[in-house]
C-alpha cells in the first residue's frame, strides 16, 4: 500500500506515553446498560430511500469490546496475550501509517455520505498501550481493536498489529488497514442509527439470537471495510497483493479458524463476528462492487 507522504488524521489521542489506565467498571456501550454489541451499524437514512436499507436500518447491531473475554470469538476482539506492552513512540512510522489510513477512511466515508445528503462525523481513534479507559469500560490489550459508540472512538493497542503477523498468520500493512477500516464501518453503523436499535431489541433476544444477529453486524462492517478498500484502489495506491492481504487477515479471524486454532473444535452456536468463509466473501463484496448498498447482510443467507 502506497500509504507515505499522504494525508495524515489529526484524529488521533496517543496515549501511550502515560502508562496504564485502571481497570474500572462503567457501562461498556453507555445509556445505562451493559450489553453486548458486536459491530456498530447505520440505519437510518443516507437519504438512498431504498427499502434494502429501510431493512438494514431496522435490524443493525452494536458491538461489543469484551465478546472475547466471555467466551466469544470474534473478527476483531482478538483474544491475545496481555503481556509485554512497551510504551512506543508518538511519532514513529506505526503512528504515521495509523494516522494514513484513518484519513483515507475520512476521504471516503465523508464523500459517500455526502452524495447521500448527509454529513460524515470523523470518528477519533485511540492508541494506547497496555489498558486504557473507554465510555465502554476498561480496555486492555486482550480485548482487542474495538469501536465504542458510547463515545465515538475507535481503541487500539497497536502492538496487536504484530500479534496478527505472528499470531494469527496475517502480515501486510493491507491487513492492517483492513482491521482499522473495520472498526470505522463500526462508526459508520453507529452514525446510520443501527446501534441504539440493537440495543433494545436484543433485551429480548436469546443469547444464540443475539449472537447471530451479531454476526451478520460484524460482516456488514467487513462489507464496509471492503467499500473503502475499493476506493483505494481507485486512488491507484494499493500495491500487487494487498487485496490477498486483507482476504488473509479475513480469513484468519473468523469465528470457525480462531476457535480451531485455540480450543481444537467449533462451537457454531457462539459464532457472533461470521466464518472465514463469510468474512472473506463479504469483505470480497464491498470491495467489488464499492457500494455500500450491496453490503446488505440482513437479508437471506449469509
Amino acid at each position: 500500500m502506497e500509504w507515505k507522504g499522504r494525508r495524515q488524521s489529526d484524529n488521533i489521542e496517543d496515549r501511550r506515553s502515560a502508562g496504564t489506565g485502571g481497570f474500572g467498571g462503567g457501562d461498556p456501550f453507555g445509556g445505562g446498560r451493559r450489553v453486548r454489541i458486536p459491530i456498530g451499524r447505520g440505519g437510518g437514512g443516507l437519504g438512498i430511500g431504498s427499502i434494502v436499507l429501510i431493512l438494514i436500518v431496522c435490524w443493525f447491531l452494536g458491538i461489543n469490546p469484551l465478546t472475547l473475554l466471555d467466551g466469544g470469538m470474534g473478527g476483531t476482539n482478538f483474544q491475545t496475550e496481555s503481556n509485554q506492552q512497551a510504551s512506543t513512540p508518538q511519532n514513529d512510522e506505526m503512528t504515521a501509517f495509523v494516522r494514513t489510513v484513518l484519513a483515507e477512511t475520512e476521504d471516503t466515508w465523508t464523500g459517500i455520505f455526502k452524495a447521500n445528503g448527509r454529513t460524515y462525523e470523523e470518528p477519533r481513534m485511540v492508541l494506547f498501550s497496555g489498558a486504557t479507559q473507554s465510555a465502554c469500560g476498561s480496555a486492555s490489550a486482550a480485548t482487542g481493536p474495538f469501536y465504542c459508540p458510547g463515545d465515538r472512538k475507535v481503541y487500539l493497542d497497536t502492538d496487536f498489529f504484530r500479534q496478527l503477523d505472528q499470531q494469527f498468520g496475517a502480515s501486510g500493512d493491507f491487513a492492517e488497514a483492513y482491521v482499522i477500516a473495520h472498526e470505522v464501518g463500526h462508526h459508520v453503523q453507529n452514525l446510520l442509527g443501527i446501534l441504539p436499535k440493537f440495543n433494545q431489541m436484543r433485551q429480548s433476544m436469546s443469547e444464540t439470537d443475539a449472537n447471530r444477529m451479531s454476526a451478520r453486524v460484524e460482516l456488514q462492517a467487513d462489507c464496509f471495510a471492503g467499500v473503502w478498500g475499493k476506493f483505494t484502489q481507485q486512488k491507484g495506491i494499493l500495491d500487487a497483493g494487498d487485496l490477498e492481504e486483507a482476504l488473509n487477515a479475513a480469513q484468519q479471524i473468523g469465528d470457525d479458524t480462531l476457535q480451531k486454532r485455540s480450543q481444537g473444535y467449533v462451537v457454531p452456536d457462539s459464532f457472533n463476528h461470521g466464518t472465514s468463509a463469510q468474512r472473506v466473501k463479504w469483505f470480497r463484496r464491498g470491495f467489488d462492487t464499492g457500494d455500500m448498498k450491496a453490503c446488505d447482510t440482513f437479508t437471506g443467507q449469509i
